[in-house]
Order: C-alpha cells, then sequence, then structure tokens
C-alpha cells in the first residue's frame, strides 16, 4: 500500500511530536530542576530548565502575554496545517517544502503541548499556562576558556523549527520567490 504525500508528512510531523515528548516526559520525570547531565564531556549537557514559551527563556506580558503567545501559536499551527494540506492538494510544491513545513509545524505543536497541558498535568496552573521543558545545552570550552556556542537551553521542538526554517530558506527559497505562482 502506497501512502500518499499528506499521509507521510502527517506520519512524520506525528512522530516528531512524539519524540519531542517522550525526550521532555523523561527529563521531567527522571531529572531535578536546574540539574545537569553531561553527556559528552563539556560541550554538551542534558540542563533541564522550563519557560515561558518564548525563544531563549524570555516572558512577554505576564499572564495576559503567556495567554497570547499561546493563542498566536494555535492560531499560527492551523494556519501552517492549513497550507501544507492545500499544497499537498494542488500537488505542485516540491517535497522539501512540505518537509520543512511540516518540521515547523511539529516543533510549535510540541511546544504548544507543553503551554496548553503541562501546567494541567504536573499540577502547577492552569490551561494555556504550562511552561515549555527545554534540556540540550551546548557550551564549549577551549584550553580552559570558556566559549560560548550557544548559551540558550532548547528542545527537540525548537529544533524541529530551526531546522526547517532554516532548510527551507537556504534550500527551498525559490518556491517562496516573488513570482512563484504557488505561493499566492
Amino acid at each position: 500500500m502506497k501512502l500518499s504525500r499528506g499521509k507521510r508528512l502527517l506520519i512524520l510531523g506525528v512522530v516528531l511530536v512524539l519524540v519531542d515528548q517522550v525526550i521532555k516526559y523523561l527529563v521531567k520525570t527522571h531529572m531535578e530542576l536546574g540539574e545537569q547531565i553531561y553527556v559528552i564531556g563539556q560541550w554538551f549537557r542534558l540542563c533541564f530548565v522550563e519557560n515561558e514559551g518564548m525563544a531563549f527563556g524570555m516572558a512577554f506580558g505576564g499572564q495576559v502575554g503567556k495567554f497570547l503567545l499561546s493563542l498566536f501559536r494555535i492560531v499560527l499551527s492551523v494556519a501552517l496545517i492549513w497550507w501544507i494540506r492545500s499544497l499537498c492538494k494542488k500537488g505542485t510544491a516540491p517535497a522539501g517544502v512540505l518537509v520543512g513545513l511540516t518540521l515547523i509545524t511539529a516543533g510549535a505543536i510540541g511546544n504548544i503541548i507543553d503551554s496548553l497541558f503541562y501546567g494541567i498535568i504536573w499540577d502547577y496552573a492552569p490551561l494555556m499556562f504550562g511552561k515549555v521543558v527545554d534540556m540540550f545545552y551546548f557550551p564549549i570550552i577551549r584550553d580552559g576558556a570558556r566559549v560560548i556556542f550557544f548559551s540558550p537551553v532548547f528542545n527537540f521542538a525548537d529544533s524541529c523549527v530551526t531546522v526547517g526554517a532554516f532548510y527551507l530558506v537556504l534550500f527551498q527559497w525559490k518556491f517562496f520567490a516573488k513570482d512563484n505562482p504557488e505561493t499566492k
């Protein structure tokens, strides 16, 4: 049985969200907040932190800002799902564009799950006010001097969004060019 392009993208998206949630669950249930586990020497650590859900752990306008951020993510994810679906129906979008958009959407959904449900699941906040679990940290130590490669702690969902966005910009930019009728 051959799966349609849309079903393959759906499977990819679900697998990415599941991987993200399994990692976060394992970190949340097996590490203490602030705990670090050195994975590969000094330059790759699992570091359990939670944040309000914006990039680099920034907060935005208290409870109202948190609610608006969650609402924005949901609307954006629904719009991305609709766009991917419409591109699949047209059948002319390159597979790379669809995969890049699917990576971004899966990453957004992974962090939406944290914001929407983690407060309720872990019993610390109402619906839409949960914190996002982050764990990947890559400081680089060289010759005793600390050189930071990337100081924020991030998660698998963040990686999906970043990889998807960079992939689209670097390799699929022609699809998004002004003169492409697909993007109109």
